[in-house]
């Protein structure tokens, strides 16, 4: 607890910024030799499935999703950031999302890497998003 006389801030409490590249996360496993590699549209489906929990909007949608690729061996890469460097959830959104992807069928190791630049602002987000915030 914070008393007035204490030279503690709620700063003090809220997390540390997360600094560019410095937080990549992974999930899922090696697909075998053979197996069927899921699509692309199959990815960005799972990545509409998380949502930023400050936004009612999945992250797909805000646009805080630069970059989702597939190799021909079923492993994924997404590149994204967040509304605010700062956010309370840095450390749980790539977590999150790293979660989604690797649980569809087709997709073997998942990587999520947080950048920062460019950085997000609301120009980024879909027509969906906008409709859904009332944003027109």
């Amino acid at each position: 607890m914070i008393t007035k006389d204490d030279d503690r801030s709620v700063r003090d409490f809220m997390p540390d910024p997360i600094e560019p590249g410095e937080s990549t996360t992974c999930a899922g496993i090696a697909l075998t030799s053979g197996a069927e590699i899921a699509d692309k549209s199959m990815i960005i489906e799972a990545l509409r499935t998380v949502f930023d929990p400050e936004i009612p909007v999945n992250i797909y949608d805000l646009g805080l999703v630069y970059r989702n690729d597939i190799d021909d061996q079923g492993q994924v890469t997404v590149e994204m950031t967040l509304t605010a460097p700062g956010c309370p959830v840095a450390g749980e959104i790539p977590k999150w999302v790293a979660d989604a992807v690797a649980s569809v069928e087709g997709v073997g190791e998942v990587s999520v890497c947080l950048v920062w630049d460019p950085p997000w602002n609301q120009d980024m987000m879909s027509e969906e998003a906008r409709l859904e915030l009332g944003m027109f």
